[in-house]
């Protein structure tokens, strides 16, 4: 640019030159002559005057004005001659493995604004690690933040060699001296984590270190005299621990010390701690414990194998004793089955037989009522016959009967009479042609008349027979 500037002025001098010796010369000439002369001149001094603005960076710009003011629009911005810091709108500051301590603040690259080695940091518990982690920092946007911080810090190297990086050691530092490295790796990394986004953000909790004596639950046991057969206590059941304590304010909130660069709109975005390695001894340490817990599991798997097998044992004989109960059972239930069967049949068949039984009884009772009535109503026939004979016999002194009666005694005598054998001829009869014994007839019809008159009269008495006819009562008396 400034070999352009010189050959701007050199032309632009020619031409002036070549109008004051040569006024015959061609006015186009001339002002050809003048005109890329002063082309020259302001293309060598475009860059003094504009700049590009790239995305994702913030300019600190200083005319020769005096006017100060931040840029952070993309593409070309006047700054007249001044002079410009480039800040990038994040800044990121890692810790890894492999890193030096290296600042690229205003490069535009793919790597961190600080590269930084592993840090070394010292847990609760007093094992040193080296701990890998990253912080991301957004500066302000505002125009009056952005020119206070700059002017305090000048440019973004200063920035973060005596602000953000410092913090974020600080800041590691503080999170490691809130828990063991045990703790840690015993399942509190993403508390870890946590705790370190928490401590950038609102600042660094003011804490108290004290040492406890806690009681163990634990007791050690063993056997300390062989000659004694029991088991004796040894040790101490009490142990000294190390606990920070954050201090509180009077409404109970933590106290803390704040980020110095929030002072200035700087605010973080991230942060994450993405690697701890402790020492040697503490991993040795560790692998034993790891040791001891695989072996413990080992034991503890072969002993639930062992009470697995017990139990299938006891299982199988259970089954074994469930199958001969079952079978049992079975065959109770059964026979239980068949006798219950049984007894309800004879139930049934005995209630049947009682039912047929009271139907029978109900029948007979039926009957019998019926009998009675029957009974009944023969007696009353029969009474009412009586009295209807009686009243008959009463009203007319049994006429009709006693000369029915009459009727058939002579009757039957008639045929008898009708029907005796006697001789054709009698000899020794009377005059009436009956024969006399000893002064008595003998055979004749007067006899015989006379023995059916005198039987008559014997069944009549008999019988208390009545032949004497009664005249009827006059209705009318």
């Amino acid at each position: 640019m400034l070999a352009l500037a010189i050959v701007g002025i050199v032309v632009l001098l020619a031409a002036l030159t070549m109008a004051h010796r040569s006024p015959v010369a061609p006015p186009l000439v001339r002002a050809l002559g003048f005109l890329f002369g002063l082309a020259l001149l302001a293309a060598s001094s475009f860059n003094s005057v504009f700049f590009y603005a790239e995305p994702g960076f913030k300019y600190h710009v200083r005319t020769i004005f005096g006017e100060e003011k931040m840029v952070d629009t993309v593409g070309y911005a006047p700054h007249w001659f001044g002079r410009i810091n480039a800040w990038k709108n994040a800044m990121s500051v890692q810790a890894a493995s492999g890193l030096s301590d290296t600042l690229r603040a205003e490069f535009d690259s793919n790597q961190m604004s600080a590269n930084l080695g592993q840090q070394s940091l010292v847990f609760l518990d007093q094992v040193d690690a080296l701990v890998s982690a990253t912080a991301r920092f957004e500066l302000p946007s505002d125009q009056d933040s952005f020119l206070r911080m700059a002017r305090q810090f000048r440019s973004p190297d200063n920035l973060l060699r005596t602000e953000l990086v410092p913090a974020f050691r600080e800041t590691l530092g503080a999170t490691a001296s809130l828990m063991g490295a045990e703790e840690y790796f015993s399942g509190g990394r993403t508390e870890f984590t946590s705790e370190f986004q928490n401590q950038m953000e609102n600042g660094v909790y003011l804490v108290e270190r004290r040492e406890v004596v806690e009681q163990v639950n634990r007791v050690q046991r063993a056997t300390a005299n062989a000659s004694i057969d029991t088991q004796q206590e040894f040790g101490d059941d009490k142990q000294v621990v190390f606990k920070v304590e954050k201090l509180l304010d009077t409404e109970g909130q933590p106290i803390r010390k704040s980020q110095n660069f929030a002072k200035f709109g700087i605010s973080v975005i991230s942060a994450r701690v993405t690697d701890v390695q402790p020492n040697q001894r503490f991993r040795e340490r560790m692998q034993q414990k790891q040791d001891a817990a695989t072996a413990r599991g080992i034991a503890r798997e072969q002993r639930i194998q062992e009470e697995e097998q017990r139990l299938l044992a006891i299982a199988k004989g259970e089954r074994e004793v469930a199958q001969r109960q079952a079978k049992a059972r079975v065959t109770q239930i059964e026979r239980t089955t068949n006798a219950e069967t049984e007894k309800q049949l004879a139930i049934t068949q005995a209630n049947k037989l009682k039912e047929q039984a009271e139907i029978e009884q109900q029948t007979a009772q039926v009957l019998l009522e019926k009998a009675k009535i029957d009974a009944e109503s023969l007696r009353v026939a029969a009474e009412a016959e009586a009295y209807a004979r009686k009243e008959r016999l009463a009203s007319d002194n049994a006429l009709q009967q006693k000369l029915d009666t009459e009727m058939a005694i002579q009757r039957m005598w008639a045929e008898a009479f009708a029907q005796r054998n006697v001789p054709q001829y009698v000899f020794g009869g009377s005059g009436s042609g009956a024969s006399v014994q000893g002064g008595a007839p003998v055979g004749a019809d007067n006899e015989a008349l006379l023995l059916q008159q005198l039987l008559t009269m014997e069944y009549a008495k008999r019988l208390d027979y009545d032949r004497t006819v009664t005249a009827p009562a006059n209705p009318a008396n």
